[in-house]
Order: structure tokens, then sequence, then C-alpha cells
């Protein structure tokens, strides 16, 4: 059996709690993960899983495979890129964790810059805004968009986040352009994952305005927003890398253009500067040359 090959699938089935999902992702039948999975468990003499009808749940001994598998297989990739790197190319396989608003506008583009560079490297991106933790999913890299990143991680900044208040012709053609903050409570607006009100942040100077805006259309992704304002659906705040060309062809209409709104930053966040592979630490360098000029 091949252990390695085992470590893996047991490390996937802890993390989905799944067979199925398991055999999905590692293109493999749900049959080959139940082999290997007992063949781990015969090799180390001891239950790893509880399997019920509903979910699979690691025991105690599981726990402690889990953690030694996931260091394994870490060492494993780190004596792969040793070893194979000594032609200068990069090996291997990376794995990322961004916003799915940004991975649409941005870094699906700089990854296929990126990999046509190192064609002997591959990345597996997770697109979600959930908030994961990197060392127990194994991801090497998140792209996050905050105000406070986590201060247990290493966090490099890539580019500056600015917001803007978009509309669509149709809608403020039918319900007119609010003129002040205060005007967009008498508007449809469409807020972030909040049913009910949203408060939205405005500065102008030494001013700074909150609006406690009504929303009949929320959604937890910012994309799905987008589109939202560009059906006429409402106002909504957006972050300008999403926003900008649709205000450049005039799809959407940039609102009280006088107010701003708090900006943040988007981060490369990862676990520790140690051992950082070379992989990586080329991404990183890409990504802050890619946008550190980038107007958006």
């Amino acid at each position: 059996m091949d252990r390695l090959t085992a470590m893996k699938v047991f490390c996937e089935v802890a993390a989905s709690g799944s067979f199925s999902a398991t055999a999905d992702k590692l293109d493999m039948s749900r049959a080959m993960v139940t082999r290997y999975i007992g063949e781990l468990e015969t090799w180390l003499d001891a239950r790893l899983l509880q399997r019920t009808t509903r979910k699979v749940t690691l025991t105690d001994a599981g726990e402690s495979c889990l953690r030694r598998s996931q260091q394994m297989l870490a060492l494993m990739d780190n004596i792969e890129e040793e070893t194979l790197r000594h032609d200068g190319e990069l090996r291997g396989q990376l794995r990322l964790t961004c916003s799915m608003s940004f991975g649409f506008a941005h870094l699906a583009g700089a990854i296929s810059d990126f990999l046509a560079l190192h064609p002997q490297l591959k990345i597996d991106l997770n697109v979600s805004d959930r908030a994961v933790n990197l060392v127990e999913e194994r991801i090497d890299l998140a792209i996050r968009i905050s105000s406070e990143p986590d201060p247990m991680l290493i966090a490099r900044p890539l580019a500056r986040c600015d917001s803007v208040l978009v509309a669509s012709p149709g809608y403020l053609s039918e319900h007119g352009i609010p003129q002040a903050p205060a005007a967009l409570t008498q508007h449809g607006c469409l807020s972030y994952a909040n049913f009910g009100r949203s408060i939205w942040s405005f500065l102008r100077g030494d001013e700074h305005e909150q609006v406690a805006v009504s929303s009949r259309f929320s959604a937890n992704e910012a994309t799905v927003l987008l589109h939202a304002a560009l059906a006429d659906g409402g106002i909504a705040l957006q972050p300008t890398y999403l926003a900008k060309p649709y205000i450049d062809n005039g799809q959407l209409i940039a609102l009280l253009p006088d107010w701003q709104v708090p900006a943040m930053t988007i981060y490369a966040l990862y676990p520790s500067r140690r051992h950082l592979s070379p992989a990586v630490r080329a991404l990183l360098d890409f990504l802050v040359g890619r946008f550190e000029k980038l107007l958006w």
C-alpha cells in the first residue's frame, strides 16, 4: 500500500467528513477510499474513524494520526521541492483561497499568468469568503480583504481596497439619484449578508456619517450584489476592483462622489515565515509586483 497516498486520503476524509466527497475530490472510487482507510487502520492497528449513516468523525487515535499525517505530507512536499528544484523550475502544487469576487475579477488572471511562467507548477484555488484554518486545511496562501488581518498569521499587503456606491442608470431613472448619505434610507439597497438593516459608513473630510440602510436583498458574496445592481435591483456598495469596469462602460453609475467609504487592504496571509517554499515566495513576489501599481 502507498502509505503517503493513504495519509492523503485520510486527511481529505477528516476534512470533508465524507468518503464520497473525498472520492470525488481525489478522482477515485469510493471503494478505493474505503480500502485506503482500512489498510491505514490495519497498519496502525487502530480505528481512526467513527462511521455512522450520517457522518464520519475522528477517534482519539484519528486525531493523533491526522496531525502526524499532515506533518508527513507537508514534509514530503518540501522534500520534493528541495530535490526537484536543482534545475531552477518550480514544481509541486500550491493551495490558495480567496473571495469569489477577487478571484473572479483579478486573481484568476494573475494565477494564469504566473503558471505560464512556471509550467511545472500546479495551483488549486478554493474560492470562498469563509474563514479557514490554513494549517488544518493545508492552505499555502490566503488572499483576504480586511482592515485588521488575523494577528496569528503573517500578512503581506498587496493593494488598497476602496469601495464605491453604485446603481444602474435604469434604477436611478426610476427612483432618483441620492444627493447625501442620509437619502439612502429612501432607496432600495443591496447589502452584504445581513437581512434587515445594514450600517454603511461614509467620510468627507472631517465629517463621518453612518447610515442604517434598509435592504430587501442581501447576499454573502459581492459578485451576486454587483449583478443585482446591474439588473436595476438597487444601490450597492461595491469594491472598486469589481465595479470599475462597469462604471467605465456606463452600466453602473458611481454615486455620492464627494463621500468616501473607509478603505481596507488586500492581504496575502500565510502561517509562518519559516520553511516558506520557493513556490510560495515566488508567487508572493509576483502578486506584490502585479498589484502594487494597479489602479482599479
